[in-house]
């Protein structure tokens, strides 16, 4: 397969998708055969520029968990022959010990890939796999919801599965318009703020991230905004500044069995009003990090929380 490029005169949207892309099943296998082909050839834009497919690619690598959830999602699983070793969903994803931060181009080309998908962090990778004519498209981290949506058309328009790609993008907007409708309907007015940690060390996102923006469309009020460091989006906030701030709920985005106890026993914390009324609430480590179609169950964790913090 081969990969024409051109780079456009404008800049790109900063967050039109993320990943490393893995091939789909054996040439042999009578399933990828039986599928329909798409629209050949096809020209989309990735981080780099605009990119232009020949034919469907039928083994593809994906080194990054949201690309591989987006490409099974639309059917294209099929199509992918491995995928970076943090690809733990579906369960039938073919997980590897492939690293989508640093790529190893020997790694890659042994599955005799026709199409990778990169992360723009692993974007230095690139140009190596072109040059030994392993076609790539470097995809950016998503920063909105639009941008899922954007990510999950673009994949289905290289992978031939661009109805699919087109009701699943559907699919997931509905449902999450839905859940935010009816908790607004339960919730009325709120004016309920809420402290989102990345990790232990008190990390924190902004309304401009992804994540943040997410908690955004319920009308929650994000603390980490009113950090001094905010402007790049993650602030690591001081113990201090979130008892000052007051957080009604509390997101904790990191797994292990005792997080929510640990953050109760940190000094002070007990006078916050999350922590008095039971609401310091852990998410799921992986659709609280990722932006592919499981961003419709972290909506839904997040709904939640926020009707049981008003019942509290």
């Amino acid at each position: 397969m081969r990969i024409a490029r051109r780079i456009p005169a404008l800049v790109l949207p900063a967050a039109l998708v993320l990943t490393a892309a893995c091939g789909g099943p054996d040439t042999t296998d009578d399933s990828a055969s039986s599928k329909p082909a798409g629209s050949f050839p096809v020209t989309v834009n990735d981080a780099r520029g605009e990119v232009t497919i020949d034919e469907a690619p039928q083994r593809i690598v994906s080194l990054s968990p949201s690309t591989t959830e987006m490409l099974f999602a639309i059917d294209a699983g099929d199509q992918v022959v491995a995928a970076d070793e943090y690809s733990d969903y579906p369960e039938e994803a073919p997980t590897t010990d492939l690293s989508g931060f640093t790529p190893s181009v020997e790694a890659i080309t042994e599955h005799d890939p026709d199409l990778v998908l990169l992360a723009r962090s692993a974007e230095d990778a690139a140009d190596k796999l072109e040059k030994v004519g392993v076609p790539v498209l470097v995809l950016d981290a998503a920063t909105t919801l639009d941008d899922t949506y954007d990510q999950i058309r673009l994949l289905g328009k290289v992978t031939g599965d661009e109805k699919k790609a087109d009701a699943e993008a559907d699919r997931v907007e509905s449902e999450i318009d839905t859940i935010v409708t009816d908790t607004k309907k339960k919730l009325g007015d709120t004016d309920l703020t809420y402290y989102h940690e990345v990790d232990d060390t008190m990390y924190s996102a902004t309304s401009d991230t992804f994540i943040g923006q997410i908690y955004g469309e319920f009308g929650l009020e994000n603390i980490a905004d009113q950090a001094d460091d905010a402007a790049g989006g993650y602030p690591q906030l001081s113990p201090e500044f979130i008892v000052e701030q007051d957080p009604d709920l509390i997101f904790l985005a990191y797994a292990g069995e005792d997080a929510v106890a640990a953050v109760a026993d940190r000094p002070a914390f007990d006078k916050i009003s999350a922590v008095k009324n039971g609401n310091v609430v852990q998410l799921d480590e992986d659709t609280s990090s990722r932006w592919g179609p499981r961003v419709v169950d972290l909506a839904e964790d997040i709904s939640e929380a926020l009707v049981a913090a008003e019942e509290n």
